[in-house]
């Protein structure tokens, strides 16, 4: 007798078919191609194994005449095989193919749910680059039951194994309405553990917590959107694939600088005198340089006025050497007031200004500061405003302006 298949899924040739599933069900969690991407072939091989041994049919014909008599007469031309290996794995553990998922309608997502991580970093770390861990908690299969929860399972009878009920409700002549809920005797599992078989490790969980330590990478000039999965590191729930990590940066605000991109943005505050008679100052950058940047005698700095730095911006990611630029808006700080003798005094040194002719009916008022809690446009109006000699006639059976 040929066993080839019994061996690939690590079980007798008298086996039950439910010693079939489990030994089918450990095999292909383990050689799954997220979890051992080097194992294609085998985990194929191990598919295929069980698409014959799970039937009937086919498996009377291997045990009889072994792999050639499966090729000849049994897979060809009758019901045909899955083809793809994963539409195996799927309706094994429930991706919506058929089995006990196929009465929920629809093709539900055989996969865990992702952990999604927010992992704070720097404006410093994304110019640098950095290699962050993570400490992470996340479930994996007992291995204390398999992931089974104990001995003697057996499916739900409240749910027929499905995990969810449909409960129909009377809603008035003629008019039903079904509402489809997690299923209360199994809490959604549809399968039941008799109290005193239940796992003691993990207590009918089927998972228990595990620490897990992630590696975060960060090339120099990342996006501070930045999103990295690690595929098939997530949380592992009994019948399906393991789930994924994704880590998202959220980027602290810099006391400074600003990210555009692959530019940065700074304000640099300036006093007047600066502005007007020259300016030079130190720019600590992200990787602790210092950079000065300054201006001539008579080389006017007006306020808001921007000018930039090329190549001292953030580094491009994947090409580090090729940097953005550096933006920098000026704020110039004028004084309050200066002595009327000093003002004399600079007034021939600037521009001169213009005097506008006043007429003789023209009258001189004096401003003040203006207070910023006032109410522009003075007292607020209404829509109920009108003339209070005027009333309101009749309803509409009154007077009415017609329309010329």
């Amino acid at each position: 007798m040929e066993t080839g298949y019994y061996d690939l899924l690590g079980a007798k040739p008298d086996a039950t078919e439910e010693e079939l599933k489990k030994a089918y069900r450990k095999m292909a969690m383990k050689y799954h191609p997220d979890k051992n991407p080097d194992a294609g072939d085998k985990f194929k091989d191990i598919s295929q194994a069980y698409e014959v041994l799970s039937d009937k049919k086919k498996r009377a014909l291997y045990d009889e005449g072994g792999d050639k008599a499966i090729k000849e007469g049994g897979s060809g031309g009758g019901g045909g095989g899955f083809g793809n290996p994963m539409d195996i794995f799927n309706m094994m553990f429930g991706g919506g193919m058929g089995g006990g998922m196929g009465g929920m309608g629809g093709r539900q997502s055989n996969k865990t749910k992702p952990m999604v991580h927010k992992l704070t970093v720097s404006l410093e770390d994304l110019y640098n680059g950095k290699v962050r861990k993570l400490a992470a908690s996340i479930d994996v299969i007992c291995e204390g039951c398999d992931g089974q929860g104990g001995k003697d399972v057996k499916s739900c009878t409240g749910c027929n194994g499905r995990g969810v009920k449909i409960t129909t409700r009377q809603m008035g002549p003629g008019m039903i309405q079904q509402m489809q809920g997690v299923c209360g005797e199994c809490e959604g599992k549809g399968k039941v553990i008799p109290p005193s078989k239940k796992c003691k490790t993990c207590k009918g969980k089927g998972t228990s917590r595990e620490k897990k330590v992630i590696e975060v990478n960060l090339d120099k000039g990342v996006a501070s959107d930045y999103k990295k999965v690690f595929y098939g590191e997530g949380d592992q729930e009994p019948g399906k694939e393991r789930g994924d990590i994704i880590i998202q940066l959220e980027v602290k605000e810099h006391a400074l600088f600003q990210r555009h991109g692959a530019d940065l943005s700074m304000k640099l505050d300036l006093e007047l005198t600066e502005a007007l008679c020259g300016m030079k100052t130190v720019i600590k950058t992200l990787d602790s340089r210092s950079i000065v940047i300054s201006t001539e005698p008579g080389e006017v700095i007006k306020h808001a006025m921007i000018k930039m730095v090329p190549g001292e911006g953030m580094p491009t990611h994947k090409d580090p050497f090729n940097k953005g630029k550096l933006i920098i808006i000026f704020n110039v700080n004028f004084p309050k007031s200066i002595d009327a003798a000093a003002a004399k005094k600079i007034l021939p040194l600037l521009p001169k200004v213009n005097k506008p002719a006043v007429p003789n009916d023209a009258e001189e008022v004096s401003m003040q500061d203006f207070d910023g809690n006032a109410t522009w446009g003075g007292e607020k109006t209404t829509g109920h405003d009108h003339d209070e000699e005027y009333e309101q006639g009749p309803g509409p059976g009154g007077p009415q302006c017609q329309q010329m």
